[in-house]
């Protein structure tokens, strides 16, 4: 199988343990670039869309969204398996019909979630605690888009991921280790600064959870990748 690994900036890339778990079941992946005029690559097995600063409806300042809103909707309608985090989550609503829109708060930081009744039968959560710990960094959210079901919420946020046939939606980040988080703290300090959260107490409570995140994000994007791999 081969992966189309969509990146919107430099500071939200794979990273290293969604790059593992890749290669430990032999699959291989193109990383696009948007933010480097990349095209969307075509005739990939999986689409993984990543997460990034930008809002889904500028498309004025990024006009590389509109195509990619149209490659999602087409990969998606084509019966592809897709997976997205944060912002390819959003995407992923848009392109089927959802609005996405303003978080009533910010969620920066570790954040337990709770599957629904949907989620604890979902494959993409099997072996997976109906109540799990994980990082978010999001302003917005999305609404759940026709023809979806919930997997997924939290106290803060209710929307926190979505199955559309093979697509999956997700608004948190299974795919970051806590060393990328620390990264992202010193990239995104006005963020922090928005919501007065000191830099510690986004690192340092983490960092507590370091090897259950490992564990559960490794069996999250495992099932997604088993579920891909069978067609």
């Amino acid at each position: 199988m081969h992966a189309a690994l969509i990146q919107h900036i430099a500071c939200e890339g794979p990273g290293p343990l969604l790059a593992e778990i890749l290669e430990e079941r032999g699959i291989s992946a193109t990383v696009a670039r948007m933010d480097r005029g990349d095209p969307v690559p075509k005739d990939a097995d999986l689409m993984i869309v990543l997460g990034g600063p930008m809002n889904v409806y500028e498309e004025e300042r990024y006009p590389y969204l509109a195509d990619l809103d149209a490659a999602i909707r087409t990969f998606v309608q084509d019966g592809g398996h897709y997976l997205g985090f944060c912002l390819g989550g959003q995407l992923l609503a848009k392109a089927l019909g959802g609005l996405v829109m303003r978080n009533p708060a910010p969620e920066i930081g570790l954040f337990p979630l709770a599957l629904t009744r949907e989620g604890t039968k979902d494959p993409l959560f099997a072996g997976v605690p109906r109540t799990f710990p994980t990082i978010e960094w999001h302003f917005d959210t999305f609404a759940v888009p026709p023809g979806a079901e919930l997997l997924a919420t939290s106290r803060s946020c209710k929307n926190q991921a979505f199955r559309f046939k093979n697509a999956l939606g997700l608004q948190f980040h299974p795919e970051v280790t806590v060393e990328m988080l620390e990264e992202w703290v010193a990239v995104y300090e006005t963020d922090l600064q928005r919501v007065g959260l000191p830099p510690q107490a986004v690192t340092g409570y983490a960092g507590g959870w370091r090897d259950e995140l490992e564990r559960l994000s490794r069996r999250i994007i495992g099932n997604f990748l088993e579920g891909a791999g069978r067609g």
